[in-house]
């Protein structure tokens, strides 16, 4: 990776298929790990990018969390469940 895992960045990681995000950062005291699994939808990750670094200001990374396309701006529709099995 070109940033040192220590150096507070966070890292996000996305599965081929789109629906698991991974969020990796170094807190001070030890790696923390943010998960997010997706029912039904597909995260719009970024593709086709000519480098492996890409900068997010925190909107941009809540924006992406809640499901939007932050080049389209359109959301995850939203789930309404009752019950969880």
């Amino acid at each position: 990776m070109p940033l040192s895992s220590l150096s507070g960045a966070l890292f996000a990681f996305c599965n081929k298929k789109r629906d698991k995000l991974k969020l990796l950062y170094w807190d001070q005291s030890g790696f923390a790990l943010w998960y997010k699994r997706l029912e039904q939808e597909k995260f719009k990750w970024p593709r086709r990018l000519s480098k492996t670094v890409i900068e997010l200001n925190e909107v941009q990374l809540h924006w992406l969390l809640a499901g939007y396309d932050i080049t389209q701006m359109k959301p995850h529709a939203h789930l309404d469940y009752q019950t969880l099995l």
